[in-house]
């Protein structure tokens, strides 16, 4: 079977754990320290501030900005449902705003009617969706005319960028996610950027049970950090992020060239963004589990990212959310599917995985 994820760890991550273990310094430290710096400098801003997992990033990340109970906050309804939870776990009350059906990020035109309705949003968080930047030009303008922050979340794409800036730099805060099969990886664990130091050390308070020093509470905080051990994994990936990147785009243009049919939209990349590829997902026009049966049939492994909307999650319909008041994103969790395309894959892998989509009878 070609799976649909592959992490890759070699000598430089285990060399680097058992650097720590050998160290004793297990938890918070300095591996942390020094993994938050390179991150940030990677993504072209001040501060960066790690945390346990990408949702707890973003849990942070709202906190730091200010979001507490009560507040509106916009949102996506077609990610992962930890865009929308993040929310939720701050007392707010998530909006969401349907999306555009080429890149699936956030419609620029059905987000002012959001705030024109919605008078009392504070924040919209962004979802970089699969590895592709939304279109932050026209979010963030329209974000600055209603006065309305703008959280990128960015657990999908890591090293994007947009109009030549990274992801994780163009709001007013970004988190990233190092689950296993996110472009690079922590194990576990998730990290905020951003360029204002009134947001990362807020974040940074929050994330440490309400610190600002030792045994000085301010605030009601969690343990939300990362531990040495995961850092050092961090950092020898971090080390390793652009390559990981090309070797997917690379697999990408592959399946580009060689996928021949024309039952399905390949992956949408407007000229002034660069896609990261954490997912190859195709949109369909024909029946989404007969294709499924003709994978698995091929031995080619497959995602579905993601097959229900988080409005129509059975948490959200019962706060009286309905899917059927965006019917592009519930029309996208009915038809699109993911392709392997993670930098493990062989050119042999890649022309199995073409061979078997065209070879399917729509």
């Amino acid at each position: 079977m070609i799976s649909i994820a592959k992490p890759i760890i070699d000598e430089n991550e285990k060399r680097l754990v058992l650097e720590v273990l050998e160290s004793g310094e297990l938890a918070s430290g300095r591996y942390v320290k020094q993994f938050e710096e390179m991150f940030a400098a990677y993504t072209g801003v001040s501060y960066g501030v790690a945390a346990s997992s990408g949702t707890t990033a973003l849990h942070a990340a709202l906190i730091a900005m200010g979001i507490g109970p009560g507040d509106k906050v916009v949102t996506t309804p077609f990610s992962f449902i930890a865009s929308a939870n993040a929310i939720l776990y701050c007392g707010a009350v998530p909006v969401f705003c349907d999306v555009k059906s080429d890149t699936f990020h956030i419609d620029p035109i059905k987000l002012e009617e959001v705030l024109q309705k919605e008078k009392d949003v504070k924040a919209v968080i962004v979802v970089h969706l699969y590895g592709l930047p939304a279109d932050m030009k026209e979010i963030c303008e329209i974000a600055d005319r209603y006065q309305v922050l703008v959280l990128e979340d960015c657990a999908q794409s890591h090293g994007a960028s947009y109009q030549g800036k990274t992801v994780g730099s163009l709001g007013s805060a970004g988190a990233f996610s190092f689950y296993p099969t996110k472009n690079m990886t922590t194990g576990e664990g998730g990290l905020i950027t951003t360029n204002l130091q009134s947001i990362a050390e807020k974040a940074r308070c929050f994330i440490n049970h309400g610190q600002m020093e030792r045994y000085n509470h301010v605030m009601l905080g969690h343990n939300f950090r990362l531990t040495n051990i995961q850092a050092a994994i961090g950092i020898a990936q971090l080390g390793k992020i652009n390559d990981f990147n090309q070797r997917r785009l690379h697999n990408a243009n592959y399946l580009n060239q060689n996928i021949h049919v024309d039952w399905a939209q390949k992956p949408f990349v407007p000229e002034d963004r660069t896609h990261v590829y954490h997912q190859y997902t195709l949109k369909l026009s024909v029946d989404r589990e007969r294709f499924i049966a003709h994978l698995q049939e091929n031995q080619i492994g497959y995602g579905l990212h993601y097959q229900t909307t988080i409005p129509n999650q059975p948490v959200y319909r019962e706060l009286g959310y309905r899917a059927e008041e965006f019917p592009v994103s519930l029309s996208l969790a009915q038809s699109v599917i993911s392709l392997p395309v993670h930098p493990s894959l062989t050119n042999e892998e890649l022309e199995k995985v073409c061979d078997a989509v065209n070879s399917f009878k729509g």
